[in-house]
């Protein structure tokens, strides 16, 4: 099935991605690092980050939205992302049955976007390009054409993971947001979103290359 796309929305430079992609030798899928429990200790601060995270308060999360293993029933081989796009959940797909459950954010009717690509590259705080088109519609964002500097205010956040589809570059991406009350929404301009602390953990889990599945509402994804 191939990937939809209807509109263009957030984007890096390719340029700027030289040298951003993983060996591919790291195994997908691990538990490692071992799955935190406590909400508190999930989220917590990161003050070793190039941009320190500060801590999230986890009663501002619906306990649903928090990282945590669940058991999965699927088809898709072992280290695929799947993106439940109804449900507001992004899952990685592990052994006997289960998967990582994320809680994430979506794009907004008309925005949304479903099908299978893979994760081509891997950026941590990387730069945000807005393109032509949202230029075009919010012309304040001019001032970013050649870039937004990577920091908590970048709308890509602490990390991002590049959507391909054979081998060209979709513009959408996973990624990271320090905007709590976002998660569990339609809210962003197609992509898909998660925690700041959420996104450092997927990105340490999965290479390159790692396959993804969004399921679009109302398609036939996984049926």
């Amino acid at each position: 099935m191939s990937l939809t796309r209807r509109s263009f929305i957030v984007s890096a430079s390719a340029f700027a991605l030289a040298g951003c992609q993983t060996t591919g030798k790291k195994t997908a899928a691990t538990l490692t690092p071992p799955l935190e429990s406590d909400p508190a200790r999930m989220y917590a601060a990161m003050p070793d980050e190039q941009f320190p995270l500060p801590a999230i308060n986890p009663r501002k999360i619906d306990p649903k939205y928090y990282r945590q293993l669940v058991d999965y029933s699927t088809s898709e081989p072992i280290g695929t992302i799947v993106v439940d796009t109804p449900q507001r959940f992004l899952y990685l797909t592990m052994e006997n049955g289960q998967a990582l459950r994320y809680g994430v954010g979506i794009g907004r009717a008309g925005f949304a976007w479903g099908g299978r690509a893979n994760i081509a590259w891997k950026r941590k705080w990387p730069t945000w390009t807005p393109p032509k088109e949202m230029i075009k519609r919010q012309p304040e964002l001019k001032k970013y054409a050649e870039g937004m500097e990577p920091g908590l205010k970048n709308p890509l956040g602490a990390r991002a993971l590049y959507i391909f589809e054979n081998g060209k570059d979709t513009l959408y991406r996973l990624h990271g947001t320090s905007e709590v009350a976002s998660i569990g929404r339609a809210v962003s301009s197609g992509c898909v979103r998660l925690l700041n602390q959420d996104i450092c953990d997927l990105y340490d889990r999965v290479p390159a290359n790692t396959r993804i599945v969004v399921h679009q509402e109302g398609d036939s994804l996984f049926s």
